[in-house]
């Protein structure tokens, strides 16, 4: 079983092009629910709608997230009545919102809803919310904390960041079925999500990071950051706000802990032989995702490096 931890448009990319190479069956991913929100008294949850929706072949390649060809006239609508409409939901989009609403005020738990959802949808992958309980992202800036979606969508990450912090983690449990996917894995992948607050917040759910250093599987992360910039998002403020460097080396020292091998792009082989200096494993690949088959070819070579043949030679094939 393959199991992957993941959240943002970098981490439904990396899922894109695993469902392209592996059963779906074989397929576990854990996702941040960090960047829930309540949206017009509407549960949203944007990283399990989008990995949803990307292993039921739905999701908007244009836009990285939300529905292919979906449209936004409920959207529209609220605006003109005077209602929030920063986060941009589409129509197909909201009807999961609404359903996922009435679910939960009817006592099911996020897992219940994200399973029945998904087998709706026809996804035959396990997706797992990294736990039940809410847990929110809130980013401190110069003008107070603000949700992750408020810093992210509404002001457009342009806001400095004083800090990073998971409210209400400290009381979540992982998700059933969270600990033992990573235990029962034949190969733990981090999607090249940003590793703060795509990665951080699965992380800081207690147990999880635990779990990940008593698997016997090999654990690989795919680096978000290439060049020493973010392959897109605010990944690079964040880290660097979080005091770690904005390169693979701090990809590497964020999940320092239980990082068996790190993937980067080929444009930081020079500094990934520096990198595996330090032991750890370093592999270089083309990580940049523009189209279907480089995500395939991606996930195709990272699962090539956990196999029988691949762990034999990828020791001497780390560029």
């Amino acid at each position: 079983m393959i199991v992957v931890l993941t959240g943002g448009t970098g981490g439904a990319k990396f899922v894109d092009g695993l469902r392209q190479v592996v059963p779906a069956q074989d397929l576990t991913i854990i996702v941040n629910t960090g960047d829930d929100l309540e949206l017009w008294g509407l549960s949203v949850s944007p990283d399990l709608d989008s990995i949803t929706y990307v292993l039921a072949g739905l999701l908007s390649k244009e836009r990285g997230w939300g529905v292919k060809g979906d449209t936004f006239f409920c959207l529209q609508a609220m605006g003109e009545l005077g209602e929030p409409i920063w986060f941009h939901t589409g129509d197909r989009d909201l009807a999961v919102h609404l359903l996922r609403t009435k679910l939960l005020r009817q006592g099911r738990t996020l897992s219940d809803v994200a399973a029945y959802i998904a087998a709706k949808m026809g996804v035959q992958a396990r997706i797992l919310p990294m736990c039940n309980a809410r847990v929110e992202t809130r980013v401190d800036t110069p003008i107070g904390e603000l949700t992750f979606e408020e810093y992210f969508v509404q002001r457009w990450y342009q806001d400095p960041v004083n800090s990073v912090r998971f409210a209400g983690v400290e009381k979540a449990e992982p998700a059933p079925g969270v600990i033992d996917a990573i235990l029962a894995a034949t190969v733990v992948l981090l999607a090249p999500s940003n590793p703060i607050t795509s990665i951080g917040p699965i992380l800081a759910v207690p147990g999880i990071a635990e779990a990940l250093k008593q698997t016997n599987a090999p654990v690989a992360a795919i680096s978000p950051i290439v060049g020493g910039k973010a392959v897109s998002g605010p990944a690079g403020i964040l880290m660097a706000a979080q005091g770690l460097p904005v390169s693979i080396a701090g990809v590497a020292q964020a999940y320092r802990e239980f990082l068996n091998t790190l993937i980067v792009d080929h444009r930081d082989a020079q500094a990934a032989e520096e990198l595996q200096k330090s032991g750890l494993r370093v592999h270089c690949a083309n990580t940049i995702m523009s189209t279907a088959d480089e995500k395939a070819e991606l996930a195709r070579h990272v699962l090539s490096l956990f196999s029988t043949e691949g762990a034999a030679h990828a020791g001497s094939d780390r560029s």
